[in-house]
């Protein structure tokens, strides 16, 4: 891999951020836990859909005022989303 000292030290910044988002995500990924349990207590569905598009027009409004580009931030959230629907899935069909 070719590098400069800039380069190192952006990709090290990266790193950093990488490592900082993984921390959010698993977080985040408690708190699906928690909503998991909930919804199995109370016979819920793991797909609510209006909840769905509920989130990723926060996600695309967040990312615009962010100067992220809104799309990738919508294609990152559906995939997001979808992984924790088939972990709640899983967690309700026990």
């Amino acid at each position: 891999m070719s590098s400069t000292p800039e380069l190192d030290n952006i990709r090290k910044a990266i790193d950093g951020i990488d490592g900082a988002l993984i921390a959010l995500f698993a977080k985040r990924f408690d708190e699906v836990k928690k909503v998991a349990v909930e919804k199995h207590k109370h016979g819920l569905p793991a797909v609510v859909p209006a909840r769905i598009e509920a989130i990723v027009k926060r996600i695309r409004a967040d990312a615009e005022k962010a100067g992220f580009p809104p799309d990738v931030a919508e294609k990152i959230w559906r995939l997001l989303i979808n992984e924790m629907i088939a972990f709640e899935e899983a967690e309700l069909s026990k």
